[in-house]
């Protein structure tokens, strides 16, 4: 059973989860428009992704006994000025996700909840690859800077990227 504040947390981070859903979609619809199928490929499938984590939150709350919430979500930004710009943003996005997973963490070590902890520990891992993986995608970015050239190939090479990060699941 779970008490009042993993509940509530938990369904904090639902919302977290969702929204970064709603991020990775607008950039994904940014990118397409912008005429970089790449990318955009990348952002859906990643957005799909997060939609996956925020429902394997929800079905964890509902099997220990809360009832999980789906909320109102913030609008993400639909404009990036730049692709630097916008994987900068994910980055920090990212950044911002982990820190919250870390305090449920921190949250369900407090209440001695350890079946919490241990459900946690697999979101622990997703963010450091996810945090690595938006790491990786701007160096190459900042690497390739203006040039037109340079952006068209990054934009054929980062669909490898969705199969390469979850081979499992390609889609």
């Amino acid at each position: 059973m779970l008490s009042k504040v993993i509940e509530d947390a938990l369904n904090k981070q639902v919302t977290i989860e969702a929204e970064s859903s709603q991020v990775y979609l607008a950039m994904a619809s940014w990118a397409e428009v912008q005429g970089f199928e790449g990318v955009a490929t990348f952002m859906y499938a990643h957005s799909d992704e997060e939609r996956e984590h925020m429902l394997k939150l929800i079905k964890f709350i509902n099997e220990r006994g809360g009832h999980a919430q789906v909320s109102q979500l913030s609008a993400p930004p639909t404009e990036f000025g730049s692709f630097r710009e916008m994987f900068e943003n994910l980055f920090q996005h990212e950044v911002k996700v982990s820190a919250s997973i870390n305090d449920l963490v921190d949250i369900s070590l407090q209440e001695k909840d350890y079946a919490t902890h241990n459900f946690l520990q697999w979101y622990v891992s997703e963010q450091i690859e996810e945090e690595a993986l938006a790491r990786n995608i701007l160096d190459k970015i900042n690497l390739i800077g203006d040039d037109k050239g340079g952006l068209y190939l990054f934009d054929n090479d980062v669909k490898q990227l969705i199969t390469t990060a979850n081979p499992a699941n390609p889609n």
